[in-house]
């Protein structure tokens, strides 16, 4: 078994897609920013990625979705090497972090964000134990 990506359903697609192709700067599958759907990984390497999915395309397919769910239903993890460069570039392209940089642990320092349909983003800098 092979994880093959994290699907977020999402209201607005073309505004999401356009979150995570030039806000965060993951490198789509293929281009497609009216949807329905799309594919984003942060290397060439076909890791598992994040995928987008247009949930009115969603319902007709399972005849049933519910209306988007309100608080956090999901957690987006994206570890980076550089957290305070990386957090500055994107801000510089509209994000808006909602949390940090700041230490979670004695390993970690982490900053939140959300998309623009809600989701919670992490942004994960692991940090080198000496010794």
């Amino acid at each position: 078994m092979k994880l093959a990506q994290v699907r977020l359903l999402v209201a607005d697609f073309p505004r999401c897609y356009r979150f995570y192709r030039d806000v965060l700067a993951l490198k789509p599958q293929f281009e497609a920013e009216d949807g329905p759907y799309a594919k984003f990984t942060a290397a060439d390497d076909g890791a598992a990625g994040i995928a987008l999915q247009d949930r009115t395309q969603m319902s007709q397919v399972l005849g049933e979705l519910a209306a988007e769910p309100t608080g956090y239903r999901s957690l987006v993890v994206l570890r980076i090497d550089e957290l305070d460069r990386y957090c500055e570039e994107i801000t510089g392209r509209g994000a808006v972090l909602v949390h940090g940089p700041a230490p979670m642990t004695d390993h970690m320092r982490v900053a939140h964000l959300k998309d623009p349909a809600g989701n919670l983003v992490e942004l994960q800098e692991w940090l080198v134990q000496s010794g």
